[in-house]
């Protein structure tokens, strides 16, 4: 079965097995439906929100273990946190290497920029296999999360 557009838990594709993100992370699922964006080339342009993330906050759940399991396949300038990822690009330098906006569709759906990304949806509902009940219909991340995240990583210049 392809992987292609899943949301599932990036550790579990990569190990094969078919567990979904929220079932490794209990609590991470927001219990909002997603609010409604737009997607304009490879950006989201306008905040989910209608203002600014914090990015303090936004470091914590690039940290957390539990909530945004960034560090599972990403490294990034966090160094408290041992043993952080390999399987997909440094976090370091990405407010240098893409927008605001980018950053922001990459959270919401990396899919609609590569198919075949091992990355979850953030911020999708739909098109998602094997998620479960209680899971169903929910976002990992709220929208306000989505923006701590990307105010934090806005600030990685190098």
């Amino acid at each position: 079965m392809p992987w292609r557009g899943t949301g599932l838990n990036v550790v579990a594709r990569a190990a094969g097995l078919a567990l979904p993100l929220a079932m490794a992370a209990p609590g991470a699922s927001a219990q909002e439906p997603p609010r409604p964006y737009a997607v304009s080339g490879d950006a989201i342009a306008k905040s989910l929100t209608g203002r600014p993330g914090d990015a303090a906050r936004g470091r914590a759940i690039v940290a957390n273990r539990s909530v945004g399991l960034c560090l599972l396949c990403h490294s990034g300038p966090i160094p408290e946190e041992r043993f952080q990822g390999t399987l997909a690009p440094s976090l370091a330098g990405a407010g240098a290497r893409w927008s605001e906006g980018q950053l922001r569709l990459r959270i919401v759906d990396g899919a609609r920029l590569n198919p075949d990304t091992i990355m979850p949806a953030y911020y999708r509902t739909t098109g998602l296999h094997r998620v479960a009940r209680s899971f169903a219909g929910k976002t990992i991340l709220t929208a306000e999360q989505v923006e701590d995240v990307v105010a934090y990583l806005v600030t990685l210049k190098e």
